[in-house]
């Protein structure tokens, strides 16, 4: 049997283990992308705390306000002082720094920062609040039923609540009326500076076909994930909550997986049709998650790119059918040094950059009520729009190091006086339905400048 057969099989056998993990119960669901047909589903309409899985949802409201050029992907967006009070994860700007929309959009979906995710709904709508305003809008548009947004990150609230149907619908939102965007959810790693950012995704690199989307984590929601695959020209799109750590998490979906890609979409029910359940509120998951003897993290994925081994870059084993051949009891119990036999992620991280991009003399997107200042100097732009995956140089483990300090150069420049420029009036907020104010009818004022800019701060466990 071909090596790639035997990975398939077993993968979907493993499956069968993962009933004696307590996260079994929690909510899990397999569409097919196309039809909408759904493959498997385990309280799939149970209200859930999405955890950062609801940042697929700020990114769908912001690409709806690109479309209405309501603003562009090249706006600057000021970070403030409320961005920057969030809980980590976070990049750990100061109060003042200036991120374009694109740039902003892709440290969103791999590094998972909540104060970039309040950074691009300030500078989208004026607030928090009128943000989730619009949320709650294409929750409601998209058939969301179970679905209420307070905040653009996820992090946790009691009323800030979905479900696997209504993240599956999401999901698939995105990938059909945004198709441009499709390589924003399969970023393995982006480049800031020295600084390398690996993806939360452990899918991504390890399970072949793997292209997307998001993961997400609190203690009271557990870990969660919203994932596709393709294979043989389909698509699926999965979704876990609950899962007791990211190693579980990643090792269910690839089983889910398996097991959809050999379902037939014939006589399916629709996910639209899966039955209400009703106002039930979702459980909270912290003593299971996060209680007394429990070490669970966002740290625990497997997804930090791996370039090299003690088998070398040839080794047969090196197959997720090695992976997956030893007989475990529990998912949870997988050695570290394990992980090292599973198929190894080899990404060349996107470049992505802080400050406006060069020649860019428009508008700049704000809180309402920020007051202006003098303007950020541009940054030379190398971000690419869509990254390349398992091409060219891998990423080491070890170059994933501290993103607490800028380098020696970078830090002399931020010290450099900024010499003043004119620019256009921060962009307004403007609700649903709203028409874009026109170039001439805004005035030039002083744009913001930063005050010295952390690169981004050391990784912590939070909402990712």
């Amino acid at each position: 049997m071909p090596a790639f057969a035997r990975s398939r099989c077993a993968i979907a056998g493993f499956i069968l283990s993962l009933s004696s993990i307590a996260a079994s119960a929690a909510p899990s669901l397999v569409i097919d992308v196309e039809t909408g047909a759904v493959l498997h589903q385990e309280d799939a309409t149970r209200p859930w705390f999405p955890a950062s899985l609801t940042k697929l949802m700020t990114v769908y409201v912001a690409l709806q306000a690109v479309r209405e050029r309501r603003i562009t992907l090249d706006t600057p967006m000021v970070v403030s002082m409320r961005a920057a009070r969030m809980a980590p994860s976070k990049m750990g700007f100061n109060p003042g720094t200036e991120v374009t929309l694109d740039n902003a959009l892709k440290m969103l979906m791999v590094k998972s920062p909540n104060d970039v995710a309040v950074t691009i709904a300030e500078g989208v709508s004026g607030s928090v609040e009128d943000f989730a305003a619009e949320m709650n809008g294409v929750a409601a548009r998209l058939g969301m039923r179970d679905s209420h947004f307070v905040n653009p990150n996820g992090l946790h609230d009691a009323n800030h609540v979905s479900s696997a149907r209504d993240m599956a619908l999401l999901g698939v939102a995105l990938l059909r009326d945004f198709p441009e965007e499709r390589e924003l959810y399969g970023i393995g790693a982006l480049r800031l500076g020295t600084a390398i950012i690996p993806t939360h995704n452990g899918l991504l690199g390890r399970y072949p076909g793997a292209d997307g989307m998001k993961t997400g984590f609190t203690c009271p929601a557990g870990f969660n994930v919203v994932a596709t695959a393709t294979h043989g020209g389909r698509k699926l799109l999965a979704v876990i909550m609950g899962a007791p750590n990211a190693k579980a998490r990643s090792i269910k979906a690839m089983g889910l997986f398996e097991a959809g890609f050999n379902s037939a979409v014939w006589s399916r029910p629709q996910v639209t049709s899966l039955p209400y359940q009703g106002a039930v509120a979702a459980p909270n998951m912290r003593p299971e998650i996060c209680g007394k003897g429990r070490a669970a993290g966002a740290d625990e994925d497997f997804a930090i790119p791996i370039a090299t081994s003690a088998r070398g870059p040839a080794s047969h084993e090196d197959s997720a059918a090695s992976f997956f051949a030893e007989t475990r009891s529990e998912v949870i119990q997988v050695p570290a040094a394990d992980l090292l036999r599973g198929p190894r992620p080899s990404f060349v991280p996107v470049d992505v950059f802080v400050g406006r991009a060069p020649g860019y003399n428009g508008p700049v997107a704000m809180a309402r009520g920020t007051p202006p200042a003098a303007p950020a100097e541009p940054q030379t732009r190398t971000a690419a729009r869509k990254p390349v995956i398992g091409a060219g140089a891998p990423v080491a483990a070890s170059a994933v190091g501290s993103l607490g300090k800028p380098s020696r150069a970078a830090a002399k420049e931020a010290e450099k006086p900024k010499a003043a420029a004119k620019t256009k009036e921060p962009i307004k907020a403007s609700g649903k339905g709203q028409k874009p104010a026109k170039p001439a009818d805004r005035k030039q004022v002083n744009a913001p400048a930063p005050e010295k800019t952390r690169v981004a701060a050391k990784p912590k466990t939070g909402a990712n």
